[in-house]
Order: C-alpha cells, then structure tokens, then sequence
C-alpha cells in the first residue's frame, strides 16, 4: 500500500485518543484514523458503521489486505508513542518501506515485530511508480536473505542489524531475549540468596508495618 505523504508522524498514525489502552491490540480499526474515515472517531465506537473516506488509499479495493507499507521521509515522526507500531501490526503490517524513520518509531517497530526497511530515495520512487501503474502489485520480502524479491524477478537488497535480525526472525521480544538466559538467571538468584539471605527475610510493606506495630500499640499519654 503506498502512502505518499512525508513526515507522517504518529498521531497520523494512530490519534492521541486511542492512548487510553495499554493492550496491544485492537488498534487496527483505528489506524490512519482521523483521515480512514470521515467523521471523528473515539474509543469503543462500533467502527463499522462509521463512514469511509473513499479517497484515502487505505480504503482503495485494490490494497486491501496489504502487508507490506510503502512510504516517505521521515515516517513515525512525533510523539514516541509505541501505540502506532501496534496499529499498523494489528492492521495487518509486517514490513514498511521509507528512505528513513523517526529514530524511536524505527526502534519501537523492530520490539514489535514490524521490519522498517530503509532504502534509497531513487529506489523508493520507482516502488511507487510501479505500485501506482500495476494493481495488485506485490513484492516479496525475505528478511533472512535480505532482499527483496520484484514481480520482474529483480532483487533489491538492504540492510538490517544483525541482532534485530535475528530477533525477527526467531519472534523475541526484550522478554524472550531475557529468557534465554533464565537458567543464569536462576543459577545467581539461588547464589545471592545463599550469600545474603537476610535480604529476602523481608522486605517492602511487610517489613515496614512490623516496625510500625511496636510503636502503634504504645499506650497513650494523657496530660
């Protein structure tokens, strides 16, 4: 699906409205929100009975059940929030296409499973030309590999870290990568709390209400 605008920033993306979940799901109804449909939309409204924008490309037959996002400079500009790679994931997104990112979208996009690719402006041009001239034009993008695969055959390469790579490619989150080393984990808590096991007698509230309850059972005096 081609997007032929710049500078989309994350309100673009999904608006500020939407903020209100923390699930990390259920925002793809609402991506490209304030210009998908063509009144304002809010949270928990039944989104098929909202009307469409008939012009906005989203909306367009022919890129219906697109995976692969083709954009311009400097997407996912804005405000850091991590809700926009949640959009476009729940959408349907898997890889998005642009000659740059917004430094904290770009991340945000690689810890939620999303492949931002970063290719020539030159490039980028040409997608769009070819998309725009050939409905039902797709491409195929082996991230393992590293390239992606035209119609025609023609291949064009890039580059992804070799970590984020990985991480993509085996479905790690920061929490799967720490759980990879969960018998090290286990092995220095076990060795902590032979060390120091007056630190986990008690701790926090507990031990906070114990010294207090001395105090607090002190008879009163009255002068």
């Amino acid at each position: 699906m081609p997007l032929d605008r710049a500078n989309v920033d994350t309100d673009f993306i999904i608006p500020k409205q939407f903020l209100k979940s923390i699930k990390r799901s259920g925002f793809g109804v609402n991506l490209f929100d304030e210009h998908r449909y063509l009144d304002k939309g809010e949270p928990d409204m039944d989104n098929d009975k909202r009307p469409l924008n008939p012009d906005f490309v989203l909306n367009q037959n022919r890129y219906q059940g697109s995976s692969v996002l083709l954009a311009r400079d400097n997407f996912g500009c804005g405000s850091s929030r991590e809700h926009a790679p949640w959009a476009l994931d729940d959408y349907g997104f898997r890889v998005i296409l642009a000659p740059s990112y917004a430094d904290i979208f770009f991340n945000n996009c690689f810890k939620n499973g999303i492949l931002p690719i970063v290719l020539p402006r030159k490039t980028i041009d040409k997608l769009f030309e070819a998309v725009l001239a050939n409905e039902g034009y797709s491409l195929e993008v082996d991230l393992e590999k590293q390239h992606i695969r035209r119609p025609d055959g023609d291949n064009i390469t890039f580059e992804v870290d070799s970590f984020r790579r990985r991480c993509l490619l085996e479905g790690l989150d920061d929490i799967g990568i720490t759980l990879e080393d969960a018998e090290l984990i286990t092995a220095f808590e076990t060795r902590w709390r032979e060390k120091s096991p007056w630190y986990f007698e008690e701790s926090g509230d507990e031990a906070t209400q114990k010294k207090l309850a001395p105090a607090a059972k002190k008879p009163s005096i009255e002068i």
